[in-house]
């Protein structure tokens, strides 16, 4: 797996999830929990970790995030 994305926006996050699930492209998000043991002040970001195979598809999808 391979990291696709890094942040602590929530609105970021969720937009980006549901733009890969309606592409079909599977994801794991790392640290949420350490996030909110840290109490949700930020030091620690989600991140977003991809199939190698999918990195193409899904870095055209992060265009998306960026309008």
């Amino acid at each position: 797996m391979v990291e696709l994305y890094r942040t602590n926006n929530m609105i970021e996050l969720s937009f980006l999830e549901s733009l890969l699930s309606d592409a079909g492209i599977d994801y794991v998000i790392t640290d949420q929990f350490t996030s909110v043991v840290e109490g949700s002040i930020g030091a620690i970001q989600r991140r977003v970790l991809i199939n190698e195979a999918d990195e193409m598809s899904a870095r055209n999808l992060l265009k998306e995030l960026d309008r």
